[in-house]
């Protein structure tokens, strides 16, 4: 049991099946600051719920980005910090279209409380974002 633990989250590794758990795990933790931060700045804030999702997804994106490059992989295709940010905030940004779009769509077509259309569109651009990441920054 415990090679297992320490395989999933403490030695480096070229594991994709592993890697997704440490990514979905990182992800659960940018969760957890961008969907609280879109609640508190939509109910509390008073701020519109999309520009309220937009702050809160960028949010995220940086707790994810700082995580993933200490933790999930371990290679990594672009030399330059800034550029590899770039390239993963890129990806990022169309995961943000896809979460405002995703958003809008079950909250508007659909009339889902906008923090239940935020879980649905947490589960599609996860999906997105591992896949785009890995195979394009950390092969």
């Amino acid at each position: 049991m415990r090679s297992i633990l320490e395989a999933l989250f403490r030695i480096p590794t070229d594991s994709t099946l592993v890697q997704f758990f440490r990514y979905s795990v990182v992800g659960g933790g940018a969760f957890v600051i961008d969907f609280s931060s879109l609640y508190v700045l939509t109910e509390y804030a008073g701020i519109y719920y999309l520009t309220s999702a937009a702050i809160a997804f960028l949010l995220g994106l940086l707790a994810s980005y700082l995580l993933s490059i200490v933790w999930v992989f371990n290679r990594r295709t672009v030399e330059r910090r800034w550029v590899e940010f770039g390239v993963f905030a890129l990806i990022g940004v169309v995961g943000l279209g896809l979460n405002e779009l995703f958003i809008w769509f079950f909250t508007e077509h659909f009339h889902l409380y906008y923090m239940i259309s935020k879980l649905v569109a947490t589960g599609l651009v996860l999906i997105w974002n591992f896949a785009a990441r890995k195979f394009l920054l950390f092969r």
